[in-house]
Order: C-alpha cells, then structure tokens, then sequence
C-alpha cells in the first residue's frame, strides 16, 4: 500500500509535468473505483490550468481555479506521465490530458484508490477534515504528541499510526522510529516522557526524509514505466528483520502482531 513518502514521491515525478499546463480533457475507461469518478469531472476540469500539486496526508491535490481534484491511490495505485498515443493497459481508468501529446494516466488493480472533485474547502472534505498534522511540519513535535497522549493506553506504536494523531506513518514507519528512538512497540503512550516523545519526533521526521529522498533516488522520473518508486529499496533496522540479531546489540529482534500488523522490536534496545 502506497505509504505518505511513497505518495510524496508520487507529487515530486508528475509536477513538473503538468503545473502551469492546460486539462484538454479527459479520458474515462472506468468509473468503478472505491468511490465512483464524478461523471461530470470532465466538464469541471477540462480547459482549466494546473496550478499545483500538493499532498496532504496520502491524498494527492490536483488544484485548478474552480475547486480540486483529489487522488487516492488506495492499495495498489499508481500514476504517470504519459504521451496521449501510449494505448492503455489493464487497469488503465483515467487518463487526464494536457495538451495534445500529454497525460496524466491512474492505474488500479484493486480498485480501492479514489478521484474525486471538490470545489469546498479542503479542510471541511471527508477524506481530509479528521486528519492530524503532517509529521515533516513544526505543526508535529514533541510538546504536540506529549500533550495528546496523556490519556491513552493503547500500544504507542498503534497511536503513531493513527492518522488522526498524525498522518502518514505507516507501519514499516512506526517499527523504524520507535526502534531508533529505543522506545518498545507496546508502551502506552501515556507512559512515555516528553523528552522521549522529541527524541520520537525527531526519528519519524528522519525517516520518512530518508524514504522520500530514497524514492526520488531510486526511481529518476515518472515518465512512462510504472510510476511507482522504488521505496521498498531502502535500509531498514527491523522490520521485516524478525528472528535476526539486532543490528544494535546483536540480541534476536521478536515479532508480533499488534492491531493485526507485524511488529518487530529488540527486547534489549527498545526497554
């Protein structure tokens, strides 16, 4: 499932393809998404100029003069820039043109992404108005989560992944923060001090910098091919790492599941 350093990665390829040029249309091969594509998105967008992309949480915000189109890639979306000409594959459903030779095509397997209109303010849309602070803004620091989290009990790593608390840290995420910042998976945040709480927000902003930045790495554009970065190309410390020594102490990391995801932490380290 695509990942908030994934979608971000996603915003960095296509901008530069298409801020600034005109929609000359679109091309609808199928409505069926989680949500059904408006059917008269064509009318809405077509002849408006794309003033930007932006990201808020794991939605993508394509913004024209009258409103937004908002883009959720669910489980298995992606996008890419491709020439008009390019004949669509399976599970091509939207292709948005620019120009005579540009598009903007959203590919789906699963079905389970979203592109949608709005012409409200973001803040008050359904997919957005719950969401938390983005985690790479000042907005998310330490006296924010140390102030949240004084009446909750769940497992720490379980409430960083909410992204009602904050968006965008997804489970590969929580197992590399909590196990650099040596805080354990199951710890109530209540229990955890401030000054650990800014040694965690320090490590949730590293690692997601590294991810984008290893994204953008690894793949150079998203111009034709899948449109989809390289993401799962990076170090990790633990997850997926069960049963292997820890690379800090040497001791075998354990795995659990915690809220049905794995969880991988060092006995030792993460105390």
């Amino acid at each position: 499932m695509p990942e908030l350093p994934e979608v971000e990665t996603t915003r960095r390829g296509i901008s530069p393809h298409i801020i600034g040029k005109k929609i000359t249309g679109i091309t609808l091969r199928n409505a069926s998404l989680r949500w059904p594509i408006p059917n008269d998105l064509n009318e809405k967008i077509q002849n408006k100029t794309a003033k930007s992309v932006e990201r808020r949480g794991k939605s993508l915000l394509l913004a024209v003069a009258n409103g937004h189109v908002i883009i959720h890639l669910g489980m298995s979306g992606s996008l890419r820039i491709m020439q008009n000409a390019d004949a669509p594959q399976k599970h091509d459903h939207l292709d948005i043109h620019f120009g005579k030779n540009l598009a903007l095509r959203y590919n789906d397997p699963r079905r389970f992404g979203a592109v949608l209109w709005t012409d409200e303010p973001l803040v008050e849309h359904r997919l957005l108005h719950h969401l938390g602070p983005e985690p790479l803004t000042e907005n998310f620091n330490a006296d924010y989560l140390f102030t949240r989290s004084r009446k909750h009990t769940q497992p720490i790593k379980s409430w960083i992944m909410d992204s009602k608390i904050v968006v965008g840290v997804g489970n590969i995420y929580a197992n590399e923060s909590l196990f650099n910042a040596n805080i354990h998976p199951l710890k109530s945040p209540q229990e955890i001090s401030l000054k650990q709480y800014q040694t965690l927000v320090s490590e949730i902003k590293r690692v997601l910098s590294h991810a984008i930045e290893r994204g953008g790495t690894t793949l150079r554009d998203f111009v034709g091919g899948d449109g989809k970065p390289g993401y799962f190309a990076q170090e990790l410390n633990v997850y997926g790492r069960g049963g292997l020594p820890c690379l800090k102490c040497n001791k075998v990391l354990t795995e659990k599941r915690v809220a049905q995801r794995s969880t991988v932490y060092c006995v030792e380290c993460q105390r």
